[in-house]
């Protein structure tokens, strides 16, 4: 039985800057570089005939590309933090293509996902790591962000299951549409594009 999840992948560059965030808290499990994504949907495992009616729903899906930035390195878990991700600012794009996940999830039978959708990139696992270190970590570096960058496409991920998760395998790969161009008048007959 496959574990599958959706999501976005992230591009090399900004990969490259996330991973220089590694080091400096004891009780990290750093994820590696290669496993960096945003998650759309987490499903878990499931039968062939549920993967394929999965990689066949999101087949239909028909959305624009967007941008995304990151504003933010932040700990889950409050009072026992157990990550850091990097944050992703939500945009109404990001907002409506996870929602769509969730709906054709549920349409083939899946049940509703319980946790609130906070788009994110998990950098590390925490496992022991104090309150005071993690604010330490993140006084230095919480403030990390970047400029928007493009989501052209999403996947659907499967993974072992192992601590942690990882390595993630891209089963499928699904193109967004480039967004439609800006028309309008500038006025005195003039067209601008």
């Amino acid at each position: 039985m496959p574990r599958l999840f959706t999501g976005i992948e992230i591009p090399g560059e900004i990969g490259d800057r996330l991973s220089l965030l590694r080091g400096g808290l004891p009780g990290a499990r750093w994820i590696d570089r290669d496993n960096y994504h945003i998650t759309l949907r987490f499903v878990g495992d499931v039968d062939m005939d549920v993967a394929n009616d999965m990689a066949d729903t999101l087949g239909g899906i028909n959305r624009a590309s967007f941008d995304v930035a990151i504003d933010g390195i932040i700990a889950f878990g409050s009072k026992k933090p157990h990550a850091i991700v990097a944050r992703i600012q939500p945009s109404r794009e990001l907002l409506e293509l996870q929602a769509e996940h969730e709906r054709r999830m549920q349409r083939i039978g899946l049940p509703p996902e319980q946790r609130k959708y906070i788009p994110h990139i998990t950098l590390a696992r925490l496992r022991g790591a104090s309150s005071r270190d993690v604010a330490d970590y993140l006084s230095l570096r919480g403030g990390f962000s970047t400029g928007p960058f493009a989501v052209d496409h999403f996947v659907l991920f499967s993974s072992r299951n192992s601590v942690g998760g990882g390595p993630y395998v891209v089963e499928e790969e699904y193109a967004l549409r480039a967004p439609p161009l800006q028309v309008g008048w500038l006025g005195h007959g003039s067209a601008w594009v």
